[in-house]
């Protein structure tokens, strides 16, 4: 069945078991915070998604827990305990229902409902990071076993909490902002070798050491790097701009040494202090050192850096790869296979719509209009798929509606203000000078507002400033 028939058939059928409704944005509130309204076959889709993918914890009383469900078959059909959900799809999920803000009066119960889900199910490193599965064994949905994390839910959960400060703001039942930041500082503490500054495949690499085999690996659909500049204003750390630059480099490397744009699922370090494809079966496949399900995400996940931020290297990476793709082709969107080497041949016979929408977003980067048009027309009337395709395909629409939503605008620190409590008093003297004597238990909430010199350390000099700004502001 064609999607757009699949569409109308969803619709007709209604929404799912959503039982409160949230109000919605104003046009002006809207105009605000996205840069482009989503078009009606957008909308659409997302009407057939979320009624064929998102689900309510039926043992769970109270407020209600929402997930996207990504199995094949649910507990009740299988008979037996079963995988229902993953930290990928459900911060897919959130992304999603911030995204529909304007579009669905239930989208902030949905997120809202989604946030007590992800916090219901903790790494068990991480403690602000999601465990990567769940399964039902029928009288509860809990944590697979190992309950760690994978590194790309972990990013679009704290991306999704930003947009939801920026739609919904974080005065209510739930500070999203604050969420995000402690997601924010758990990947960058658990999930971050900074070292070689490469983002790791998840919080179980985190005890790694130089010279172990998943030390410097990296997963490439893990290069989000739209976020990173959001998430180094949101929280004032640098860190994420020199984890930007890295990830960079490593994009760059494979895209000179190949020329397709094609980068591998997975990337590690050889012996001379290269990035390089991993070899066969590194964690998943012997497919681990080729473009496969993995990395079919890249095309959207690195091109979305340009379509936002402008970044040279990523039309860079996106240049390459409508390049390749289009010769390889021959310009039809059917010929794309469903996996390539990282120098361009196939390694598959088949289609497959995770692979196609993706290209979808580079194609958007510029010059593409045709081969664009036609992917967008071809996702448009792929027909029934799974949860991997349906919902990557949704998320690629939003960002090709020009209707993604960057948060911007992150918190200023008052100037010693090292309590964090608003506002530079005595109160805020007292503190630091505790700090200074090494009083017993004296601590900090934000030792930068208080380096008043300012050299990146706070000494008897940062004391006298702050006493002398009091006085002045007396």
């Amino acid at each position: 069945m064609k999607l757009r028939r699949k569409i109308a058939a969803a619709m007709a059928a209604g929404a799912v078991m959503m039982a409160n409704a949230a109000p919605v944005l104003t046009a002006a509130e809207v105009k605000e915070i996205q840069t482009g309204a989503l078009s009606e076959e957008t909308v659409q889709f997302y009407s057939y998604w979320k009624e064929k993918y998102l689900a309510q914890d039926p043992y769970v009383t109270g407020d209600p827990q929402y997930y996207v469900f990504y199995g094949e078959k649910t507990y009740a059909e299988a008979g037996a305990e079963v995988a229902v959900t993953v930290s990928e799809a459900h911060g897919y999920g959130m992304l999603i229902a911030a995204s529909m803000a304007e579009h669905d009066s239930q989208a902030k119960d949905i997120f809202d409902g989604m946030y007590r889900y992800y916090k219901a199910h903790p790494s068990s490193i991480g403690p602000n990071l999601m465990a990567w599965q769940q399964t039902d064994n029928g009288s509860a949905i809990q944590n697979s076993a190992g309950a760690d994390s994978a590194t790309d839910g972990d990013l679009d959960i704290a991306y999704a909490l930003l947009m939801a400060d920026t739609v919904w703001g974080s005065d209510g039942a739930i500070n999203y902002k604050q969420a995000a930041l402690a997601v924010m500082e758990d990947i960058m503490t658990y999930e971050v070798n900074q070292t070689d500054w490469v983002l790791q495949l998840g919080d179980w690499a985190h005890n790694t050491r130089e010279g172990d085999t998943y030390y410097a690996a990296t997963r490439s659909s893990d290069f989000i790097v739209q976020y990173m500049p959001v998430f180094a204003e949101a929280s004032g750390d640098t860190r994420w701009t020199t984890l930007y630059e890295s990830t960079y480099r490593i994009i760059n490397q494979m895209v000179d040494t190949y020329g397709t744009g094609i980068l591998p699922d997975f990337i590690v370090k050889d012996s001379n202090g290269k990035f390089v494809p991993a070899s066969a079966n590194l964690l998943e496949s012997e497919h681990d050192g080729n473009f496969y399900y993995n990395a079919c995400r890249t095309p959207w996940r690195i091109s979305m850096d340009y379509l936002v931020n402008g970044n040279a290297d990523a039309l860079k990476f996106a240049n390459a790869l409508n390049g390749f793709i289009t010769r390889k082709t021959g310009g039809d969107p059917a010929q794309i296979m469903a996996g390539y080497t990282p120098a361009g041949e196939a390694v598959s016979d088949w289609n497959d719509l995770c692979f196609d929408a993706p290209f979808l977003v580079a194609a958007a980067c510029g010059g593409y209009d045709t081969w664009h048009n036609s992917l967008r027309s071809m996702i448009l009337d792929y027909g029934e798929d799974v949860y991997f395709g349906d919902t990557i395909t949704m998320l690629c629409l939003i960002v090709d509606d020009n209707a993604w939503i960057v948060p911007t605008g992150a918190d200023q620190p008052v100037r010693g203000d090292v309590n964090q409590d608003g506002a530079c008093t005595a109160a805020d003297v007292i503190a630091l000078q505790k700090w200074l004597l090494h009083t017993p238990d004296a601590s900090l909430a934000d030792w930068k507002a208080g380096d008043l010199c300012p050299d990146g350390k706070l000494n008897a000099m940062d004391l006298c400033l702050l006493k002398r700004e009091l006085l002045n502001s007396a």
